[in-house]
């Protein structure tokens, strides 16, 4: 279980491929939905990160990934994509260390807007982005279409 003391040992560093399997243990502990088969695979993973417009952040204590964060942007606007922390590391500032540093890598490339698009139905999620400073927009209606599914 992860204490105040263990909190000024977290390491943010940058995600590398061979992170890939500690990434999926992680989003399975934190109960984060991924898909495997499509854009979360180890495939798609490698491929997002030599575009160049990924920051895909881990957070470690002791070598062990206790939280990380996908940052991508299009050279205008930052998004802040699949944030999971352990359960037992929850609520100690790893997930805010981990938004502090995808922004600053953003403001580093000039970005000046960061945006998260969260699921109603996930309240730890939205409570997160407006602790984090983050400030709810009802003013646009989403849509998606995917190629299929597992994507």
């Amino acid at each position: 279980m992860g204490s105040n003391s263990e909190l000024a040992d977290i390491r943010i560093r940058e995600f590398r491929m061979d992170d890939y399997d500690a990434l999926i243990a992680l989003w399975k502990e934190a109960g984060l939905k991924f898909k495997p088969k499509g854009r979360d695979s180890r495939e798609d993973i490698g491929r997002q990160l030599k575009l160049k417009t990924a920051i895909y952040l881990v957070a470690e204590v002791d070598g062990r990934m206790v939280g990380a964060v996908l940052g991508t942007h299009d050279g205008r606007k930052g998004w802040i994509n699949r944030l999971a922390i352990i359960p037992s590391y929850q609520g100690q500032g790893v997930g805010r260390r981990l938004v502090e540093e995808l922004e600053r890598g953003f403001s580093e490339l000039g970005i000046g807007i960061i945006a998260s698009l969260v699921e109603n139905w996930n309240k730890v999620s939205l409570e997160a982005a407006e602790n984090y400073g983050y400030k709810k927009f009802e003013g646009v209606t989403y849509f998606t279409k995917k190629r299929d599914d597992d994507i």
